[in-house]
């Protein structure tokens, strides 16, 4: 099973003979699904050529946290924000000291501070230099921190000693990254997910849409699947992967989703609308194309019925998340929409700005509840949902 599709992978590579495992740690996680960025340290170099995991991986090979091109855009912060996880393997004892001491010497030290995602840690190294006092003293200080000590294991080394500290097999390594996202924290619960722009015919030619991609819904779709729940996902318009292991019912106008997510609400746990659905239609859409005339063209709009107020209305109502879309007033207006609709959570999402939001990457939101007010940094919209279903099970469930 792919447990690792969508998922960003940092490998780090540090300097120990054991470098030349690389290439299949690379090859093992891309197995399991992963999108792979190598970070190849100084001392990595003498082992390994950043041409081989380039050609390996199929991205740019990082080394450098003074490249000014790269910086110019911050380049070790877009790193970290890429990085769904950092592995370094191998680790050397060098490595490891630096990162329990806090340090930002180079470029994978950086890019580790800068990020909150889950760090693991394969050493590899003589067995002296392994079962020292200090290293394992760092070690303990990793482990302190959250960090995932993938542990070495014991053989002949390329010194000719045999003992522990060995580099774990590349499999298994992969295997322990790929456990990072198994959750249990929604299993057996039934989540129904709205995303995408709905469409409003004007004409067979012509439309009523918006910027929409699906790209915040179907983050959300993946981190709640990855948690262990059975999701239905009913999209519109997109421009992303659907998810497999959902159960994906497609629409085009406001109205067919609101038909579907009549037709599919029973029963289910949690309810997230993260479409961006049409507030109007156009009354008496024409069956045939409109031909400019060089007049003016009036359209009569009626409004379409509210999927999440209907939806906090019924008798037996899930637990109900919405999103508001603001670009003015933004806190005010999506306080009102938590209120009036009487949903429990609402996220308020600024569409305004043209690198978050909306048909991008990247989103920034704030997380809104009765009794929270809590402000969700810009990241990766998969960061960003994985950080409001974490909230949502804390605070809803």
């Amino acid at each position: 099973m792919n447990r690792l599709t969508n998922k960003h992978i940092i490998l780090g590579v540090s300097g120990s003979i054991s470098a030349y495992k690389a290439p299949d740690i690379v090859r093992r996680l891309q197995d399991l699904g992963a999108q792979v960025k190598v970070i190849l340290t100084e001392a990595g170099a003498k082992f390994i050529t950043e041409l081989c995991l380039q050609s390996i991986s199929k991205n740019k090979v990082h080394h450098n946290l003074w490249d000014e091109n790269a910086e110019l855009g911050m380049g070790h912060i877009e790193l970290a924000k890429w990085a769904d996880a950092i592995l370094i393997a191998p680790a050397s004892a060098n490595t490891i000291a630096n990162i329990a001491l806090g340090k930002a010497n180079d470029l994978l030290s950086s890019v580790i501070l800068a990020n909150d995602a889950p760090l693991l840690i394969a050493p590899a190294m003589n067995l002296k230099m392994y079962q020292s006092h200090t290293l394992q003293d760092n070690l303990s200080t990793l482990i302190s921190h959250h960090t995932i000590i993938i542990r070495p294991e014991s053989g002949k080394q390329a010194c000719g000693d045999i003992g522990i500290g060995r580099l774990a097999e590349p499999s298994s390594i992969a295997k322990q990254v790929a456990k990072q996202f198994i959750s249990t924290k929604l299993t057996g619960k039934k989540v129904l997910i709205t995303l995408g722009a709905t469409i409003e015919a004007i004409d067979p030619v012509r439309f009523i849409s918006n910027h929409s991609s699906g790209k915040m819904g179907m983050a959300l779709v993946n981190a709640c699947i990855e948690s262990g729940a059975s999701v239905t996902c009913i999209y519109g318009n997109i421009t992303t992967t659907l998810n497999a292991k959902s159960n994906n019912i497609s629409i085009v106008s406001a109205q067919q989703m609101y038909t579907k997510v009549m037709d599919n609400i029973a029963g289910q746990n949690i309810f997230i609308a993260c479409a961006a659905v049409s507030d109007f239609s156009v009354k008496n859409a024409s069956n045939q194309k409109i031909k400019k005339d060089g007049g003016d063209l009036t359209l009569e709009l009626v409004p379409n019925k509210d999927i999440l107020a209907d939806v906090c209305k019924l008798k037996e109502k899930p637990i109900c998340m919405g999103f508001a879309a603001e670009t003015q007033n933004m806190l005010k207006n999506a306080q009102k929409k938590l209120k009036n609709k009487g949903c429990d959570v609402i996220i308020l999402n600024k569409v305004s700005s043209a690198d978050s939001g909306f048909n991008v990457d990247e989103n920034e939101v704030i997380f809104l509840s009765q009794n929270l007010n809590k402000k969700i940094g810009k990241n990766s919209k998969q960061k960003v949902a994985k950080k409001i279903l974490e909230i949502f099970i804390k605070e809803c469930l």
